[in-house]
Order: structure tokens, then sequence, then C-alpha cells
């Protein structure tokens, strides 16, 4: 068994990582954390562990966009938190660190959840810490052009490249602020 790897607030509101130790892990972003913890993963996180190993990966990382348990996006905050941001913006590049690994965009149609989200998908991608990754979906996204969530997919999907600039260009034309 590998170790885990587990960072949560204080109060255990907030989960800003969960996964497993390893030199090759397979990052995958989601739009937020739900109740698993190390040797009790929900569904989500089983399907990532699964898709990680079918791909190669001796490891997988799960991140979040908004690092707020909740089972259903629509209980997060109404209004992004300042700070929660900050802090799970800290996490993901500390995790990342600069390193060239693949990272598995996964936030499905939920990222439509909160008006914040979205914007918050663009922070991710450019903190200057992950300016080395290669962004990848599992398959081809979806109508509205967003990544597939790992729970509406066959477990055989394929990771395929997906280009985050152009899928952010595009909400950004669509969803003017």
């Amino acid at each position: 068994m590998s170790e885990w790897v587990w960072e949560t607030s204080p109060d255990g509101a907030s989960r800003y990582v969960l996964g497993t130790a390893g030199e090759n892990p397979l990052v995958c972003i989601g739009v937020n954390p739900s109740t698993a913890v190390p040797n009790q993963l929900d569904r989500t996180v089983t399907r990532v562990s699964r898709f990680a190993e079918r791909a190669g990966h001796d490891s997988w990382v799960m991140l979040n966009v908004y690092p707020q348990i909740s089972t259903d996006p629509a209980g997060l905050h109404r209004e992004c938190d300042p700070l929660l941001m900050e802090q799970n913006l800290h996490h993901i590049a500390q995790r990342v660190d600069g390193r060239p690994l693949t990272v598995l965009a996964a936030w499905g149609v939920l990222v439509e959840s909160r008006p914040y989200l979205v914007g918050l998908v663009g922070a991710v991608v450019a903190l200057p810490a992950l300016a080395s990754v290669s962004w990848v979906s599992l398959g081809a996204p979806t109508k509205a052009g967003h990544p597939r969530h790992p729970l509406y997919v066959g477990g055989t999907t394929p990771l395929e490249p997906f280009d985050v600039a152009a899928y952010l260009d595009a909400e950004k034309r669509e969803n003017p602020r």
C-alpha cells in the first residue's frame, strides 16, 4: 500500500489534497471534494485511482478547483471565500511544484454549479507551478466543452490531450463577466 497524502483545513471543512505518494502521479483536478478520506475513498476518487493505474502512473493526487467539502456542488458557498481560494491555490502549487506532470481536468458540467468556479479554473491554470504540466481529459469534452467528470465516463475511457487555454478562451467568450 502506498503512503497517503492528505491535507485538510484545521476544522475539517475543506480538503486540499488526497492521494498516494509516488514519483509519477496522475494529478486530477475536480470541482470540489466530497467526503473521501484515506482508506475510505468515494466513487469519484476510486475511479481516479483506477484511471491512474490504467494509464501507467505509480500514484494519484486529487485536487479541486474549490476545496470546500460538500457531497453536492450545490452546497458550496454562494460566494467564493477569498482566503479559502488562496489556501487552495497554495496547496495546488506546492503539490505540483513546477514538475512536468500529467494533470487530468475532470470538473465536468459541475463547474457551472457556482458562477465563481470557472474563474477559479483560470486561477489554477495560471499558477506558475503548473506551467510545465500536460493537460488531459477523459475522452472528448462534453457538448458544453467541459472536461468530463470521472463518474460519467466508461472505465476504459482513454486520457486524451486537453487544450485548457482554448477551453478558458471559449468560457470567456460564452460567459463574459
